[in-house]
């Protein structure tokens, strides 16, 4: 296997140092050079060819986000972001994915972090799935891709919804990962804003990011999207994003209403988890639950799915076709519990399609 040339860009030289310790304790990889500044970092990328790129975001001089705009222009490399976990650092983040990054790792202690061998395997194997990209799948995706957003918000009073039980709408349960934040908008954005189900997202994030994400895919999508919190009424039309530090699952009270939870237990590596979100989906919305499982690395959602499939719901695999990491949807695939596999450009529509009822 060839070795993968990593270029770092950050202001500090203790997180240049940090960042080669980290990178270079994969074999696989190696530090082709280090910059000091976004117009360092653009010189050095043209000169040094890497296979990956990695580029702090807040840096005197040209920044982050000015760099990876020529980077992304020239074609150069992949670039992961690697931020603060702020709620000013998610939000610059979500513009440099929107501008052509790959992906992000968040920095655990801030702007300069000491603990950044918290987040080693999440940034040794986003820079591994960046390397194997293929630029020549993004301009595939941007051919295949649904090219029109369907209808507008629906406006939903909380007179036609009150009472409402799970034998009125059915349930999507989304889990996504690495690759996600910019796949899922190949989906949400294509969903009718007259949906006849509730969507329920976990995507893999830091407790700061999930508050800026759901406003972000508000903002595209016909249905309401909310970071999901405890006390709140399921209704269908509506996204609940699982909450960064938080599982997401439900409650069906004795009227019949369901009601979102947010526990903290059980802990584990993903919080929130697609396992645990799709299991309480399941337990309350039975056979009317659609599972989809879409690029991540690692086998988080795959019990859930199959929860979902033992329950005779419908189960989606996003397919090696478009995913950007084959992790999560292969499990589900090698596992045989996957009814229905399909690129992301394709999801949309049949989501719409199972939700109106029509399998």
């Amino acid at each position: 296997m060839k070795k993968i040339g990593v270029l770092i860009c950050d202001d500090s030289a203790l997180m240049r140092m940090t960042l080669k310790k980290l990178i270079e304790s994969d074999r696989h990889l190696f530090v082709i050079g280090t910059a000091r500044d976004g117009e360092d970092a653009v010189e050095k990328a043209r000169n040094l060819k890497p296979d990956v790129i990695t580029m702090d975001i807040n840096m005197p001089g040209l920044d982050g986000l000015s760099a990876l705009q020529i980077i992304v222009h020239e074609k150069i490399a992949p670039v992961i972001m690697v931020s603060s976990l702020t709620q000013e650092g998610a939000v610059t983040t979500f513009e440099a994915l929107e501008l052509g990054a790959f992906d992000y790792v968040g920095k655990p202690g801030g702007t300069v972090s000491s603990d950044m061998s918290s987040v080693a395997e999440e940034l040794i194997e986003k820079i591994k799935a960046a390397a194997r990209y293929d630029p020549k799948a993004k301009l595939e995706r941007e051919i295949r891709a649904p090219k029109k957003r369907v209808s507008r918000k629906k406006n939903i009073s909380a007179s036609q919804v009150s009472g409402v039980s799970t034998t009125d709408f059915k349930a999507i349960a989304i889990g996504i990962s690495t690759g996600g934040p910019k796949t899922i908008f190949e989906v949400l954005p294509y969903l009718p804003g007259d949906l006849n189900a509730a969507v329920f997202l976990v995507q893999h994030m830091p407790p700061n990011f999930t508050g800026s994400f759901a406003e972000r895919i508000d903002k595209s999508t016909p249905l309401k999207c909310v970071e999901a919190q405890a006390g709140m009424t399921v209704e269908p039309g509506h996204i609940y994003l699982g909450k960064g530090g938080h599982h997401l699952t439900l409650l069906k009270t004795s009227n019949g209403r369901i009601i979102i939870r947010t526990p903290t237990r059980p802990k584990s590596l993903f919080m929130p988890s697609a396992d645990v979100m799709m299991k309480a989906v399941a337990k309350v919305f039975g056979s009317n639950t659609i599972g989809v499982i879409m690029t991540g690395m690692g086998k988080d959602g795959a019990e859930g799915m199959e929860e979902i499939y033992r329950a005779g719901g419908v189960t989606v695999a996003e397919s090696e076709e478009s995913a950007i990491v084959y992790g999560m949807p292969r499990e589900v695939v090698e596992r045989g519990i996957a009814k229905i596999v399909a690129p992301s450009w394709e999801i949309a529509d049949t989501l719409t399609k199972l939700a109106n009822g029509h399998n």
